[in-house]
């Protein structure tokens, strides 16, 4: 009897000390990181939020929220942010807002692949298309994607107009399918948005299962999510994210720089002010401001180049049409190397970036000014140039040239003489004797050749 009794003591005692664990344990600091994603997504937005995920897992966040507004981005990019949600220790809760944004293309994918999918009233998502590589051939129209799988059930499959089209729906339906799959959500849809561009409102969205709630904003976000069990790779958590301290993680200056140099018309900028310059420094040597400038502008925008997906034929364009504008200031043309610089710059500039994303192409009016400043740079640049080499030559030892002076030595044909206040070695003939007269009559290497001064 005191055995048992004794047992249900211990039994008591330890329901109490569990009891009073409990609410330390719930006392914990809560902290939610915020991240906010505008614009395109790049290389720049995928390193954003990989550092602001480590920051997350770091301070043992209960979630980390991602504000989303893009038109879309690359596919790199995204797929990167994708695995790093998919591998966070710390809920992903993506959150498009405020009212009017948009996830679409890329960030449709970014939002399936959340934990939790939320959009703020008036905002929309989907037109997940993967875009074509590179430009479509001249006369040639645009491949259609090929039909649903329900379409080509009733009416039969039809080929598809172009193989590598067809393959890149079927890995982008695959891939967000797979996502739709792993949380639970609409996969018909998620399918349906990237064969045929459809979107859908924040309502419709709920509706149809796309995205687990709409909130007003961040705070709201947070009192709905509070409570419900989510799955991470290590097993299933309750969040607990009321009165949570909010933790904004801004971009630092690493982000910023990496987002402004992976800019296409920024890139290509940088490109042309780093070829003006090194050629500036090396047809007048001894400014080194514009040598060093073109150095750093050159090596900016081939780190920029380097994280974007570049058309190695557009540079190659580029490169060959502002060679052909040099040429045009050294050779007598008559404009033809000119207007083929021009023509070649603005079509490399045009395909320089191999990839129709929303946000990663260079505007035209871009190209049209970089083409004008290209031709009317380098015609200046190299035309002063040019002119500079076909003007007589005002230093060096051949000026020396019908000059006089002295003899100050001389036996057995050569000896010393004093020119111009100088003494030089002198090679000549004829009567040349110490202390005579001389004139330069040529030169030969670093020997003047004299002869007696005449009338």
């Amino acid at each position: 009897m005191g055995l048992v009794l004794l047992a249900h003591a211990a039994a008591a005692a330890s329901a109490e000390a569990v009891s009073a664990a409990a609410p330390a344990a719930d006392t914990a600091p809560r902290i939610v990181v915020l991240m906010q994603l505008d614009g395109a997504i790049g290389p720049a937005s995928a390193d954003y939020v990989r550092r602001g995920l480590a920051l997350a897992a770091k301070k043992e966040a209960r979630l980390a929220v991602l504000q989303l507004d893009t038109p879309g981005g690359l596919d790199a990019s995204m797929r990167n942010i994708i695995k790093d949600i998919l591998a966070s220790p710390v809920p992903v809760a993506t959150f498009v807002a405020p009212s009017g944004a948009r996830a679409a293309s890329a960030g449709t994918y970014i939002l399936y692949a959340s934990h939790i999918a939320a959009m703020a009233p008036a905002s929309n998502l989907g037109a997940a298309t993967p875009v074509a590589i590179g430009m479509p051939m001249p006369g040639r129209p645009e491949p259609k994607p090929p039909p649903s799988s329900e379409k080509s059930s009733e009416k039969g499959a039809e080929p598809a107009p172009d193989a590598m089209n067809a393959k890149r729906l079927a890995d982008a339906s695959a891939y967000i399918r797979s996502l739709a799959q792993l949380r639970g959500r609409n996969a018909d849809w998620a399918e349906q948005a990237v064969r045929e561009s459809v979107s859908l409102s924040a309502q419709e969205a709920l509706q149809k299962k796309v995205i687990t709630l709409v909130a007003r904003d961040v705070a709201d976000l947070l009192m709905q999510v509070h409570g419900r069990e989510v799955s991470l790779a290590h097993g299933t958590v309750r969040l607990a994210t009321q009165r949570a301290q909010l933790l904004a993680f801004d971009a630092d200056w690493r982000s910023r720089l990496l987002s402004v140099i992976t800019e296409p018309s920024l890139a290509l900028i940088l490109l042309m002010v780093g070829i003006y310059g090194l050629l500036f420094e090396f047809s007048n040597p001894g400014f080194v401001l514009p040598g060093v400038v073109g150095a750093i502008c050159l090596t900016l925008a081939m780190f920029g180049l380097q994280m974007l997906p570049v058309n190695y034929a557009g540079l190659a364009l580029i490169l060959l049409g502002v060679a052909f504008l040099i040429a045009e200031a050294f050779l007598p043309s008559f404009g033809v190397l000119g207007l083929g610089g021009i023509a070649a710059f603005a079509i490399g500039a045009v395909l320089l970036i191999d990839n129709d994303a929303p946000g990663f192409g260079v505007p035209l009016w871009v190209i049209a000014a970089t083409s004008a400043a290209s031709a009317l740079f380098i015609l200046v640049v190299a035309g002063m140039a040019a002119k500079a080499r076909r003007r007589p030559v005002t230093t060096g030892i051949s000026t020396l040239v019908g000059t006089t002076g002295e003899l100050v030595e001389f036996s057995n044909g050569e000896g010393w003489a004093q020119i111009q206040g100088d003494y030089w070695r002198v090679t000549g003939a004829g009567d040349l004797r110490t202390g005579g007269r001389v004139r330069v009559s040529g030169v030969q290497g670093v020997v003047l050749q004299v002869a007696p001064e005449g009338p």
